[in-house]
């Protein structure tokens, strides 16, 4: 747990960057590793690595990739990746051996759709959103704990995406979470225009609107580069939705607290799928967890407040969400009867 603990402790805070209810503070630390390592995205591109189903049949919670790469594969909690049966996102993050294929945890973020549109899968400039993201993650962590998997609660992963959906007027035939990015998609580019990598950057912390906080810090700044345009859409998308609680940008005392509360946080250790162990970070109304590979943090990331959906201390906030989940579809019911009933008398 030692990298844990190095990593958060010697995480400097630095000049924020606000725009429409979304803050980021990017991180700063002397901790940079060596690791040689490709990122999924790069290594789909030059063909070195491969994303498809299982089987022809296809599961749902897994992937198959073969990394034919002379190096280890990362990929990045939450990242999409679009085609074969249906739309998943990595459950965790990951680091694949080279010259091997694994299968990895996944959850679904297609609902109304299980027929091929391409035999493999690519990765996008979008990652789950934030608020879904943690959800997720929360579940992953407490399966890892309770029952020795890395499953997320997939239904409420659906319920979360069609709720966003509605909430933010994106709704797709197939239920898919890339609906939403595709229709918000210039206001989002607008965030990522806003926050730019500084030198040396490794992490960064997102205040959303509202109070919930985020973390994700990388291992070399060139990570980060890489993803921190996707991190920005992520936390983006509950910023637009939360459009009514923009008061402002969050102090750097809501930077310093949520940093804080991880530092303060117990850990856990698991073997990881692929390379490398899992570390699971609980702490007071704060979750977190990081991939480590030959003693080096990867990928660190956390959340505020999160809810897992799995009958948790947070069980009555989820109880009441699918209460609202519940009552949402039954108006969204009703409206297209009147709809069908309009086109019908005017015919």
């Amino acid at each position: 747990m030692n990298q844990i603990t190095t990593a958060l402790a010697g995480l400097e805070i630095g000049e924020a960057t606000f725009r429409g209810g979304l803050t980021v503070f990017p991180l700063f630390s002397r901790e940079i590793s060596d690791l040689d390592y490709l990122l999924l995205g790069k290594g789909l591109r030059e063909n070195r690595v491969t994303v498809r189903e299982v089987s022809m049949g296809g599961s749902v919670p897994e992937l198959e990739v073969e990394n034919r790469a002379a190096r280890p594969v990362l990929i990045v909690d939450g990242e999409e990746l679009v085609g074969a049966k249906q739309n998943r996102v990595a459950n965790l993050t990951l680091m694949l051996p080279a010259g091997k294929t694994t299968i990895i945890p996944v959850s679904c973020v297609e609902q109304g759709r299980w027929s091929y549109d391409s035999p493999r899968f690519q990765v996008t400039n979008r990652l789950h959103f934030a608020s879904g993201r943690a959800e997720r993650y929360a579940s992953v962590q407490q399966s890892m704990r309770n029952e020795g998997t890395r499953r997320s609660d997939q239904s409420r992963v659906w319920r979360s995406i069609h709720n966003k959906a509605v909430a933010m007027s994106a709704s797709s035939e197939t239920g898919a979470m890339s609906e939403i990015f595709e229709r918000h998609a210039k206001a989002l580019d607008d965030y990522v225009r806003e926050v730019e990598a500084a030198p040396d950057q490794l992490g960064a912390i997102f205040a959303v609107a509202g109070g919930n906080c985020g973390l994700d810090l990388f291992d070399r700044h060139a990570t980060l580069a890489a993803f921190l345009p996707r991190l920005v859409r992520s936390y983006g998308v509950d910023a637009l939705e939360r459009r009514a609680e923009r008061d402002g940008a969050a102090p750097a005392s809501a930077a310093r607290d949520f940093l804080d509360r991880l530092r303060a946080g117990s850990f856990d250790d698991h073997p990881a799928v692929g390379l490398g162990r899992d570390v699971g970070i609980v702490s007071e109304r704060a979750i977190g967890g990081a991939l480590v590979v030959d003693e080096t943090a990867v990928h660190l990331t956390g959340f505020s407040n999160p809810r897992t959906g799995r009958g948790d201390r947070t069980r009555g906030s989820v109880h009441a969400s699918q209460r609202r989940d519940a009552l949402r579809q039954r108006c969204d019911a009703l409206r297209q009867r009147r709809d069908a009933l309009r086109r019908r008398h005017a015919s």
